[in-house]
Parts: structure tokens; C-alpha cells; sequence
């Protein structure tokens, strides 16, 4: 009687948090294809379930653990493998969670997370954890696709060592740390060659890229410099920066390269001097107002997003004003609004002058209000103008949908053989945080 063949393993990854953390379960992917495993979604029936976990917020860990329960009850032979900043910052708390057989991979061990999972003499707990505090070298994570996506995340950096007192990511992602520039740009040559029009460059600290690098001169806009040298026909992205390192070599990359996207996400968290220095935030109102306003100047026409904590420990009615009076007055155009989250094992967290939900619940919505009026002032300047739009997929009504170079999301009609691809459009209309256009035959002048 001939030998059945070996039936083809199922593998299903669902991501929690951030674009690097998306990046790495892209690296996942990646090599569990190489060793022949089939990708499946995370709704269907697989023979191995891996959860990338986030712990940026209570919020996220609730998601973590709700998504962990899900796994477990999919197929009662399957294997759970949960990695990620809630595994590695609360391991015992899944330990409390589950009452089945579970691998736990620290983020100082997912370069060897595939290794873990498609092991075959494995016990009914595993534990692949280490003080990631001690770590100085990021994991090599190759990608050769990301699945669905027409933008490509890559990773620069980890880690983090600013140690802001709300924020729980250096216990769970350790010191700074970069990935060596001959990996980073061979890693995005691969997306280049792969057919990826946008690559998003990414990291936890992206701005303190190159500093732990021993005797080499390479800093963010030596790699911003070489990666859109070398690849002139991609676009290019930078993701959240913090303000004090938006330097003059950065922002003079941004105006002559016309590859690198007019798009900024700088983090301001509060815009009350005595909130920023609670915070561990090393500038103040003042300097963040000079530093957004020459982006500005500089760049007319560029993105400019915003992150902001409301109430903050000690956060009182007059330095929530300071901060709602400082971005009416900024020239932003977009707002990512958050309330604090009490994160154990933070500074802020031991803070006995906590701000009530409902106050922060009100205050949110206030700037959340100003976030939508600022976004729909900057998409009207726009009217009118013709922009290269990145056609991504359509929506459910049928329509094309891509961002222009500055980051505006355009709805327009157009075939779907144009995924993926580069067109003109021509906006023509704003309606509510929607933007509608017409793909035109100019391939558009840029923002």
C-alpha cells in the first residue's frame, strides 16, 4: 500500500499593535512558507495559531487576551504560540489565562519563534523568555512579502531608551537598537524587486537609528539618503518621529527627494511644559511649536500628524487648554488622540493624582472634534490640485481608494487592474473625512 503524503501544515498569525510588530509577523510568514507551511487566515482551521501581542495600552492587553481565548477554543490539537510585548511583560498573566498547552516566545527570541512552533518534540508548556533589557543586537527578521498589503513596513530599529513614565515598551522591547544598514537595504531592495511601490520605514525609535552602531557614522538621514538614492522610482515613507530629532539634514531630505513622501507623524503627548516634563518628555511647548512650524515652512503642503495623551496624571482643566490651544494653533493635519492608560511597572502608574475616565472620555472628544476640522481644512486646500495616488483596492462601494503623496486618502472610480499601481488623480471633492477624485492621464504633480 503506497505511503500517504505528508499533509501540508497550516499556519494562521494574527497581529496586534504597531507596524513593527506587523513586520515581524510578515518575518513569520516568510519562513514558515520557506519551510513549507501553508498560510492561512486567522478565521480558519490551522494546525499552528501564532498571536503578535501588544501591550502598549490596557486596551491592547485585553485584546491580547481575548485574541489568546480564541485560539485556544479553534481546534483543541492545535499549537498557540503567543509572542510579542504582552508575552514578554505579562507571561505569568497567560499563564493564569490558559488551562491548555501554550509556547510563550519573548521579542528577544522571535528569530527562532518558527523553529519553536514547528517543533515536533515539544512539552504542554514552553517558556522562550529572557531579560530583554540585556539585549544589543536587533533579531534578524528577513521578509519576503507582506500578504494583502501594496505598502511594505521595514524595520530599521527596536527598543527604545527614553523611558517616558507612561510608557511600558522599554521592559517590553528593551534598549535601542539597529539593524546593521547592509540588512536594512538589502531587505528593501527585496521589497523593490518584489513589486512594493511604498515602503514605510519603520522602527520603535526610528530617530535613534545608527546611535548604538560601534565607530560607523550612520544615523537616520544617512540611511533616509542612501535607501532613496539607491531606489528612485519607490516611494518612501518615514513613520513617527520624535520631535527634537526632526533634524535640518532630515527635513532637507524631505524637500529635495521627491521620493521621500511630504508626510511626518511627530508624537507631542501634552502641550503643558510642567504635563511634559511629568511625562519624561525631553522639550517643551515652546520648542515643539518651532519645530512644527518650520516643518511647515519648509514643507507647505507635507502631513503632519499628531499624537496627544489627554489626561495624564496631574492633567488639570488649564494644561488640558495649554494643549487644545497649542494644536488649534499648530498647523497640523491630523490628530491621534488617546486617553492615558495606567500601565503597571511605569513611573505614571504609582501617581496617586489619576484623572477620572469621564474627564478624560470629555477631553477626547473636544480634541478629537479640532482633529476632524483640522483634517477636513488641510483636505479642502487640495481641491482642484492633481496628485500621484497609490492605488491599494476598492472599497465596498465599488470605488478605487489610495493615498496621495501627502497622505491624503482619495476614493476615485478606476479598474481594479490598477492596484498596485501609481496614477494620477485629480481630487475633486470633500465630503465629511471622505475625499473623492478623478484618475486623470497627468501622473500628477506631487504635493
Amino acid at each position: 500500500m503506497p505511503n500517504k503524503e505528508p499533509t501540508q501544515i497550516k499556519v494562521a498569525i494574527t497581529t496586534l499593535g504597531c507596524k513593527v510588530n506587523q513586520y515581524e509577523s510578515a518575518s513569520f510568514a516568510s519562513a514558515f512558507a520557506r519551510r513549507g507551511a501553508l498560510i492561512v487566515p486567522f478565521s480558519q482551521p490551522a494546525d499552528i495559531y501564532v498571536i503578535n501581542t501588544c501591550a502598549v495600552t490596557m486596551k491592547a492587553g485585553a485584546q491580547s487576551r481575548q485574541t489568546i481565548r480564541q485560539a485556544l477554543k479553534k481546534k483543541s490539537d492545535a499549537r498557540v504560540v503567543v509572542t510579542g510585548c504582552y508575552s514578554q511583560v505579562a507571561a505569568l498573566e497567560i499563564l493564569d489565562l490558559v488551562d491548555q498547552p501554550v509556547c510563550l516566545v519573548g521579542n528577544g527570541y522571535k528569530h527562532l519563534l518558527v523553529d519553536f512552533a514547528l517543533a515536533t518534540d515539544h512539552c504542554d508548556l514552553e517558556m522562550y523568555m529572557t531579560d530583554i533589557g540585556t539585549i544589543r543586537e536587533c533579531c534578524h527578521l528577513p521578509v519576503t512579502t507582506f500578504s494583502g498589503r501594496t505598502r511594505a513596513y521595514l524595520k530599521i530599529q527596536d527598543g527604545c531608551d527614553n523611558y517616558c513614565s507612561y510608557c511600558i515598551v522599554p521592559l517590553s522591547r528593551g534598549r535601542s537598537r539597529s539593524v546593521l544598514p547592509e540588512l536594512a537595504l538589502g531587505q528593501a531592495r527585496m521589497f523593490v524587486e518584489s513589486g512594493y511601490q511604498e515602503v514605510v520605514v519603520t522602527g520603535i525609535h526610528v530617530g535613534k537609528y545608527g546611535k548604538d552602531l560601534q565607530d560607523r557614522p550612520d544615523t537616520l538621514a544617512t540611511f533616509l539618503d542612501q535607501v532613496t538614492a539607491l531606489h528612485p522610482d519607490t516611494r518612501f515613507r518615514l513613520s513617527s518621529l520624535e520631535p527634537q530629532e526632526l533634524s535640518p539634514e532630515i527635513l532637507a531630505l524631505f524637500a529635495s527627494r521627491q521620493n521621500l513622501m511630504p508626510h511626518l507623524h511627530i508624537p507631542l503627548q501634552s502641550g503643558d511644559d510642567h504635563i511634559l516634563q511629568k511625562m519624561n518628555r525631553h522639550y517643551t511647548a515652546g520648542e515643539f511649536r518651532q519645530i512644527v512650524t518650520r516643518a511647515h515652512q519648509l514643507l507647505p503642503a507635507a502631513a503632519l500628524g499628531i499624537d496627544v495623551m489627554v489626561g495624564f496624571p496631574g492633567e488639570d482643566a488649564q494644561a488640558f487648554q495649554n494643549t487644545y490651544d497649542l494644536l488649534s494653533a499648530l498647523p497640523v493635519t491630523y490628530l491621534h488622540v488617546f486617553p492615558y492608560s495606567r500601565r503597571p511597572g511605569t513611573g505614571a502608574a504609582k501617581r496617586h493624582d489619576q484623572v477620572a475616565t469621564q474627564i478624560k472620555n470629555e477631553r477626547v472628544a473636544l480634541l478629537r472634534a479640532l482633529a476632524a476640522a483640522k483634517q477636513q481644512e488641510f483636505y479642502q486646500r487640495f481641491i482642484g490640485t492633481t496628485h500621484r495616488v497609490l492605488a491599494e483596492k476598492k472599497n465596498k462601494k465599488g470605488l478605487m481608494r489610495g493615498f496621495t503623496e501627502n497622505y491624503i486618502p482619495v476614493c476615485f472610480e478606476a479598474p481594479a487592474s490598477l492596484a498596485n499601481t501609481l496614477v494620477g488623480v485629480r481630487i475633486d471633492r470633500v465630503a465629511g473625512d471622505q475625499v473623492f477624485g478623478t484618475l486623470s492621464l497627468s501622473k500628477g504633480h506631487g504635493a
